[in-house]
């Protein structure tokens, strides 16, 4: 069979295949695609029992009355202020743990990689409330620290696991090379095994982003009285109201809550490509 025959037979097959990518692009980004469509509609076309997927009157009426609440401002930087620590810090902490795990042996070495796959398996609304009655024995709740030590837990197994195998796939080799040129083993894990798992780590930052950004169940559970270190998922309970739902409100809370993540994707989609690349490929 010639070139040229191979590609007419693949040609459908192809087509179908990128058909399917589109409808599932549209599929996902279609709720996306409502939730800015509602924020700016105005209240009358939201309330309408006929809705369209279209609005000729635009409004920013929802958005002001979102910067208008009371410390909506402080609850952004709250969420900056969580979302940012966790992201360095289990960053941080399972790049050198899963440099340990790989490089040196010690006992129980194989179980704690299997505690790091269980702790995966057990919900989060399981351990909530044992977590609650942890942080207020510690004095933490109403603080930050009360959401952000959680996600450091539930973050660091997956980003260890995961950055193992970047770790592991860096030749021992270059490692004995860079001792014999006299770097120390200090040198030789931030300024070379540093930047080959980079990518891994980003991989991993952007987990634990999404899942510290979005977070509501922590931020309802830990933050009882001082509303002021509460997060912006908690902004959104402002727009339910017993009578009735400000649902442009709501809508467009939430359109400032995807911002930053998109923002983030955006800065490391590049990295964060290869480094699924390469957790793939090990």
């Amino acid at each position: 069979m010639s070139a040229r025959s191979m590609l007419r037979v693949r040609r459908p097959g192809r087509l179908a295949a990128e058909a399917a990518a589109l409808l599932i692009a549209a599929a996902v980004a279609f709720p996306l695609y409502w939730m800015v469509l509602s924020a700016l509609k105005p209240a009358g076309e939201i309330q309408s029992t006929d809705p369209r997927p279209w609005t000729l009157s635009p409004s920013l009426d929802s958005f002001r009355r979102v910067f208008e609440q009371n410390d909506f401002g402080r609850y952004f930087l709250n969420s900056l202020i969580v979302a940012g620590t966790v992201v360095i810090v289990s960053a941080l902490i399972a790049f050198l743990a899963a440099t340990a795990v790989t490089r040196f042996k010690f006992r129980f070495r194989t179980t704690l990689l299997i505690m790091f796959l269980v702790a995966q398996m057990v919900p989060v609304e399981a351990l909530t409330i044992p977590l609650f009655f942890l942080m207020r024995d510690f004095g933490q709740l109403n603080t930050l620290g009360s959401l952000i030590l959680p996600h450091l837990a539930f973050s660091l197994p997956f980003a260890i696991w995961m950055l193992r195998g970047f770790v592991k796939a860096v030749p021992e080799a270059l490692e004995e090379a860079a001792y014999i040129d006299g770097a120390s083993r200090t040198r030789f894990l931030w300024q070379i095994l540093f930047p080959l798992v980079f990518p891994g780590l980003v991989a991993t930052s952007v987990f634990s982003f999404i899942s510290t950004w979005n977070d509501f169940l922590f931020a309802k559970s830990f933050i009882i009285s001082d509303t002021s270190q509460s997060t912006l998922p908690m902004a959104l309970l402002v727009f339910f109201k017993p009578d009735e739902n400000d649902w442009g409100g709501i809508m467009a809370a939430s359109t400032v809550m995807t911002i930053p993540v998109l923002v983030f994707f955006v800065l490391v989609q590049r990295r964060l490509v290869s480094g699924l690349g390469g957790a793939v490929k090990d």
